[in-house]
């Protein structure tokens, strides 16, 4: 009879011990096993608030549950994330997608998409101008001095687009590159007329120089706009399976957790260099993760309209295979 209980309590503990072993074995193959082609990879990125669900990643330890440790570059532009990215300085980086589809088609970089990043919201990229300026409403933009961040970059391609919409012609604008957080002295010195501005240089901009919006950027055609997102070369993709599939599974849970403005805030105060009431009245982006090509095809197709590119580019061969949704 103690023979028999023995035997049990043997039974039970190797069931225990099963068990225990089977939940660690789930808990790895959903959060990462740790087997990635490179556990370490660098990803180039720009001080802007698209950065919140990586810095969550970072952070909250969807990273490293994945068994990915992530360390970031900071660029001046997305023109130099993406340089970063295609000399092989990054393995990854955040950029605009007009500068991603811009690199394809010129043959400057096989690129591929592997994550979204952002889209535009209501009122959170906006042409603004302030008390003293001459520009009172869309219409006057035409033949005046407007800041964008760069030609050819979102700043640019969504104001073409908004005041195209609008019956006004670009062509006959005085286009300005600045960098973004110069244009709010820009404007209260009067040595532009206009700016594009994103959050969170858009409330800046409202608070230190008066500035007012004449025209929703994300509004027409550019409503909802696909803004920025992660890209890689096609042989880093072709290479790291495996670290591509980490990576897009903790972006994704981030970016899930992201809707929770009170974890979100604090990164930007943090990361952004934003202040505490700044971070609190600006209007976030829209964040994303998972591509959807019929969605990323906009950005192509306006490129081509604008006569930017002058064939059609295909989005989705530029999109590396995606895991899960959101």
């Amino acid at each position: 009879m103690l023979q028999r209980a023995s035997t049990r309590r043997l039974a039970v503990l190797a069931l225990v011990v099963v068990l225990l072993a089977g939940c660690s074995q789930v808990k790895g193959s959903s959060a990462g096993t740790g087997d990635v082609e490179k556990p370490s990879i660098r990803v180039a990125i720009l001080t802007t608030v698209d950065l919140a669900p990586l810095w969550l990643a970072q952070e909250g330890g969807y990273f490293k549950a994945e068994g990915l440790d992530v360390q970031t570059d900071v660029g001046s532009s997305g023109q130099e994330t993406l340089s970063r990215m295609t000399s092989g300085q990054a393995d990854l980086a955040l950029s605009t997608y007009t500068l991603f589809f811009l690199a394809k088609s010129s043959g400057a970089a096989d690129v591929k998409l592997v994550s979204d990043g952002t889209s535009a919201s209501p009122r959170s990229n906006e042409i603004v101008t302030v008390p003293n300026s001459p520009v009172k409403t869309v219409k006057d933009l035409e033949g005046r001095r407007i800041a964008i961040s760069s030609k050819n970059a979102a700043s640019d391609v969504l104001t073409r687009s908004v005041m195209r919409d609008h019956g006004v012609d670009p062509g006959k604008v005085q286009w300005v590159p600045m960098p973004l957080p110069e244009m709010s002295a820009a404007l209260a010195q009067g040595r532009i007329d206009a700016a594009y501005q994103p959050e969170p240089f858009l409330t800046q901009a409202a608070r230190t120089a008066g500035a007012y919006p004449v025209v929703d950027a994300a509004s027409g055609s550019t409503q909802n706009f696909p803004l920025t997102g992660y890209g890689a070369t096609a042989k880093w993709v072709q290479d790291h399976p495996k670290t591509l599939r980490a990576f897009q599974r903790a972006m994704l849970s981030a970016t899930r957790a992201a809707v929770d403005r009170a974890r979100v805030e604090p990164l930007v105060v943090r990361h952004a260099r934003v202040d505490q009431d700044i971070a609190s009245l600006m209007v976030m982006p829209a964040f994303g993760s998972t591509l959807d090509a019929r969605r990323i095809q906009r950005v192509p197709d306006l490129l081509q309209q604008l006569g930017v590119v002058q064939t059609k580019i295909d989005a989705a061969s530029m999109i590396a295979p995606q895991t899960g949704t959101g």
